[in-house]
């Protein structure tokens, strides 16, 4: 039962990082919510086993992009598989993981709603025999995850911080310039380490002066970061708390750059700014503003200067990588992981394959993400 690899080409910032570890052996859109559970026998090598693949929401376009690629990857190889879908819901994700337990599964790959919410489930799971692959978001607090898939979420967090850095010349005489932070959902551990990369960079502009932050809504430590984080990664949240800021701190000045963790809020910052009367554009005054996901608003809304960069994690490589790590499972080879040691969930070091992320800007945006065929030229009116 090999696994053939049918997407090649795909991983254009990861296939440098992951070739090495094999050879070493890492918009929102609208949609219906409502879960869909679909088991369906494959063609390819693999011998029938069901594998539960445990998503978060359809709401956010990454989402619905990694279960369709996985969903698709694994059926391929000749699995069935259970892709669910959780609105968001801890009860409803924890329930349909009972379901896939309950149906026989040999593996199951979960994106965590909350990541110290499944314990009890995994302990389940665990009993039944069933290996666990924690999906871009590390499970903490139990013993019951196997592995950890995922992209240098740290290094994300770096490379906007870099950004903002070299785009206002931050090291030379750039500033002081009105700087507003934004962090990512409390209850996923991802967001910590997206806002720690940024803000090892960025804190020493806080403090020197050069990023004045007029609300005062700049955590004094990494630690300090949920103070900031926006519940859900909801775009209409992160509108209404920009909106609370422009309006309370920003009536006689101009913020000029906006750290966004990721695009679902990086489109509701700019939402916000636009009503604000902020423009686009060369003479405009519209702030540097980051993002992550590569999502398709926030690609038309960099082409439309209205966003400065996004952070892409390519998800098919993700989903490349995590269907074989799932075929290794099955098949009792060696699982490809390439870091033991950073990722701790409270109980254990979990074994991680670490992907590398890639800065897409406006003018990066056709060679990057067209030619690699993520969107077509018609998607993104080019």
């Amino acid at each position: 039962m090999s696994f053939t690899w049918k997407k090649l080409g795909v991983a254009v910032a990861t296939a440098g990082l992951l070739a090495g570890a094999l050879a070493a052996c890492s918009d929102e859109r609208e949609g219906d919510d409502t879960p869909t559970n679909q088991a369906t026998d494959g063609t390819g090598g693999g011998g029938g086993e069901l594998i539960g693949i445990a998503m978060p929401t359809k709401s956010l376009e990454r989402w619905n992009r990694d279960g369709a690629h996985l969903d698709e990857l694994l059926k391929e190889a000749g699995y069935k598989t259970s892709l669910q879908f959780a609105d968001n819901k801890v009860d409803q994700q924890v329930s349909q993981i009972q379901n896939m337990i309950n149906d026989g599964a040999k593996v199951l790959v979960i994106a965590s709603i909350d990541g110290t919410a499944l314990g009890p489930v995994l302990q389940t799971a665990a009993d039944a025999g069933i290996k666990v692959i924690a999906y871009d978001r590390l499970i903490n607090d139990t013993a019951n995850v196997d592995y950890y898939a995922t992209f240098d979420n740290y290094k994300v967090g770096q490379l906007q911080g870099e950004f903002i850095r070299d785009a206002l010349d931050l090291e030379g005489d750039g500033g002081p310039y009105n700087f507003e932070p934004f962090a990512g959902s409390p209850d996923d551990n991802n967001a910590k380490f997206f806002f720690s990369g940024a803000w090892d960079i960025l804190n020493q502009y806080v403090q020197s002066g050069k990023l004045v932050v007029q609300s005062g809504k700049a955590p004094a430590t990494n630690d300090d970061w949920q103070s900031i984080g926006i519940l859900g990664w909801g775009t209409d949240d992160a509108q209404a708390e920009m909106e609370n800021r422009l309006n309370s701190f920003y009536t006689d000045s101009k913020v000029q750059v906006v750290l966004s963790p990721n695009d679902s809020l990086a489109l509701g910052i700019a939402q916000a700014l636009e009503s604000a009367g902020y423009t686009p554009g060369e003479g405009g005054d519209w702030p540097v503003l980051t993002g992550q996901d590569a999502d398709q608003a926030n690609v038309l809304n960099m082409l439309a200067g209205k966003q400065s960069m996004t952070v892409w994690k390519d998800t098919r490589a993700l989903g490349d990588a995590v269907a074989k790590m799932v075929d290794e499972i099955v098949t009792g080879a060696e699982v490809t992981v390439n870091d033991t040691d950073t990722y701790n969930n409270g109980v254990k070091n979990v074994p991680t394959l670490l992907l590398d992320p890639l800065v897409v800007t406006p003018d990066t945006v056709e060679s990057a993400l067209v030619e690699s065929g993520f969107y077509s030229a018609e998607d993104l009116g080019l």
